[in-house]
């Protein structure tokens, strides 16, 4: 049955915030996290990514439908309905996890293409930085999210690479469906780390304001409070869009466990600490081949997180202090927001040059999303039960129910990061 309003090859083409939203999801600390978890439990941890992807398609539903109904991102909205201390707080800690994350992202391509050709780890850092920042300041949105868009395809080069190792498909198969879960410490701090890593508060504010952009972008588009009858088609788009990108998200995670569990634990390597790392011992292990697929990979899904991480900051702080926030706008149009983009690009910049920890940034980049995760979700949920809000498009049921089940785990795991 085809989708009212669009055929299949119009949706596809339609493809844009979710999609996008998801393959950021799987930065290079996201292809580090998943490293190590692969290389640390083997197969026994794919279930996770099963588990984890109605809640994480939900919350991000959640999130563009905020954005589409009422105009706002996340961070507009707390502004309209919460205290400034709320609103501050939260913008605060999404600003400093998303510089620790952009840092580590930055590093780790440097390292990478350090591996692929090399030369000075702190040229390729400085390239990497200023062709991410030059991009979302030069180029429109309207012509950039087809970039990113095209960059999703390198997501692919972790199916590849499985594809090239021929892992054991049962074996694989049935630590998938039917897990043999521990409750050691070790596997309570990873199922933590993939769940921190999956479902980030970036990831939220993102697709909400991508959302926003779309509507300013398109002329014939409104927000859905002010034109309900563009309703139906819009939510049936987003719904679309934002299970198709998660479920490319969830689905690369899963490959790239599966690459590190079949290659780095199958020969005793249980220590990866980062994604340069990771690409680094496959080499020997399943040949030139996989690791420079997996190494591009990872240059390219870092080319594609990079400006999400900058870009939500910059809505986030952008709306709590009601300056103009666009990617279409010109810089002189939208200067606190192009600044905050320059400055948290070139603060992560710096973080690589000042000898900090990679595997601590992440670590303390963890603890915080936990941390802003958890309230934010909690105002989503509340936000999108007010009738005066969201008007008809307050959520249904189920959305209600998944939405509150999110939001209960990633309290379960945030306090579970401080126990371990």
């Amino acid at each position: 049955m085809k989708p009212h309003g669009f055929s299949v090859s119009q949706l596809l083409w339609r493809l844009g915030p979710g999609l996008i939203t998801g393959a950021a999801d799987d930065d290079p600390s996201g292809i580090g996290t998943y490293s190590q978890v692969g290389a640390q439990f083997g197969y026994g941890m794919l279930w996770t990514v099963v588990f984890s992807y109605p809640l994480m398609a939900v919350i991000q539903e959640i999130s563009a439908r905020i954005g589409r109904v009422t105009g706002a991102g996340i961070a507009g909205n707390i502004r309209r309905y919460y205290s400034k201390p709320i609103l501050y707080t939260v913008v605060l800690l999404l600003l400093i996890a998303n510089i620790c994350n952009l840092g580590a992202d930055i590093d780790a391509m440097g390292a990478v293409a350090n591996l692929l050709a090399p030369g000075p780890h702190g040229l390729y850092v400085v390239v990497f930085g200023a062709i991410s920042l030059l991009l979302q300041i030069l180029v429109p949105y309207s012509k950039y999210v087809k970039y990113l868009k095209c960059l999703t395809v390198v997501l692919f080069a972790y199916v590849i690479t499985a594809i090239v190792l021929k892992e054991p498909k049962l074996a694989a198969l049935h630590a998938t469906f039917l897990p043999s879960i521990s409750f050691r410490r070790e596997y309570f701090t990873a199922l933590i780390a993939v769940l921190g890593t999956t479902i980030s508060p970036y990831l939220f504010f993102w697709q909400a304001s991508e959302e926003v952009e779309e509507v300013t972008t398109h002329s014939h588009q409104q927000a859905l409070m002010k034109a309900p009858d563009q309703g139906p088609e819009q939510l049936q788009r987003i719904r679309f869009d934002t299970y198709f990108g998660m479920a490319v998200s969830n689905l690369v995670a899963y490959f790239v466990i599966l690459t590190a569990a079949a290659t780095l634990h199958a020969h005793g390597i249980l220590d990866i600490q980062t994604a340069g790392q990771a690409a680094k011992a496959l080499e020997p292990l399943a040949g030139k081949f996989a690791f420079v697929i997996f190494a591009l990979g990872i240059i390219g899904t870092g080319l594609l997180a990079v400006p999400v991480l900058a870009g939500s900051a910059a809505y986030g702080l952008s709306e709590a202090f009601q300056w103009n926030a666009s990617l279409q706008k010109k810089p002189k149009q939208a200067v606190g927001f192009y600044s905050t983009i320059a400055v948290a690009t070139c603060i992560g910049l710096g973080l690589t040059f000042a000898h900090i920890n990679p595997m601590k940034a992440l670590v303390w980049s963890a603890v915080l999303n936990g941390i802003v995760a958890v309230p934010v979700m909690a105002m989503m949920m509340i936000l999108t039960h007010n009738r005066k809000i969201m008007g008809e498009f307050t959520l249904p049921t189920y959305l209600r129910w998944v939405g509150w089940l999110a939001t209960a785990v990633m309290l379960a795991a945030s306090l579970g990061m401080f126990f371990t």
